[in-house]
């Protein structure tokens, strides 16, 4: 049974001396808005929760290849793998249909397929999941340390125990930080999806553990937590999200 009510979210995280989410085009800093505010994006929450997912043993489509659970390096792959015993006439229905069947983030949060089918078309998927980007509740401080590796890349030709350029490096950190996001999970998209209430419950338990086995030189253990999650559900299928989340007041504490 799909999804019967609709579902919005909103979860608080906690960030001490950590590296939330860097920019790769801003030297790995933290993400910062024009007005200071530190910023986690939606995109890197997605890919925590696929995380998450994964170590409860549900499948993904979608998998870092740092993270994944099987031998193919490729979304692709993955999928052809998967699907192979699909018959060549099978039209992108039958496609979209056994995805979302088979992996849990395609029928969460949707997917594109690009030439899978008979007529090498691209299959769009809408998942009825949205995740926002987390912003902090006020201006985050960010400190940088320069930080020097104990052995040098290449061997200093002319000189073996001198330092090289690429010894030296800098880290960036959050010193403390409240972050919010806000999501909701649509009931009409859930229907096409497959999307079910037990479905919602394995995301909120994922959301709850959502820094678990996440750590790294950038987010040390303990640095991150997840402080609430809050779950809405509505009888009204057209209950507008943005008054629900208007309705939430959070403090810089995370109170």
């Amino acid at each position: 049974m799909t999804l019967t009510k609709k579902i919005d979210f909103a979860i608080i995280i906690g960030v001490k001396n950590a590296n939330p989410n860097g920019d790769p085009l801003n030297g790995n800093r933290p993400r910062q808005n024009y007005d200071g505010h530190g910023e986690i994006s939606g995109v890197c929450i997605k890919r925590k929760l696929r995380n998450r997912l994964l170590d409860d043993g549900q499948a993904i489509l979608v998998q870092s290849d740092d993270y994944r659970t099987d031998d193919h390096r490729s979304i692709k792959s993955r999928y052809d793998a998967a699907t192979k015993e699909l018959s060549k006439s099978d039209g992108a229905e039958q496609r979209a249909t056994f995805a979302c069947q088979t992996w849990f983030d395609v029928r969460a949060f949707g997917q594109v397929l690009a030439g899978v089918d008979s007529t090498n078309a691209s299959i769009a998927i809408r998942g009825p999941v949205s995740v926002q980007s987390a912003f902090s509740i006020e201006p985050v401080d960010i400190s940088s340390l320069q930080i020097t590796k104990s052995v040098n890349l290449d061997t200093n030709k002319k000189d073996p125990s001198m330092k090289s350029g690429d010894t030296m490096g800098i880290k960036h950190r959050v010193e403390r930080g409240v972050y919010l996001t806000y999501g909701s999970i649509n009931r009409q998209l859930a229907e096409k999806t497959g999307f079910t209430d037990d479905d919602a419950q394995t995301l909120k338990a994922a959301m709850l553990n959502l820094f678990e086995n996440d750590e790294s030189s950038a987010r040390p253990a303990g640095s991150m937590e997840v402080i609430k999650v809050i779950w809405w559900t509505h009888e009204d299928v057209v209950l507008s999200s943005a008054k629900v989340h208007r309705s939430l007041e959070v403090n810089a504490d995370g109170t």
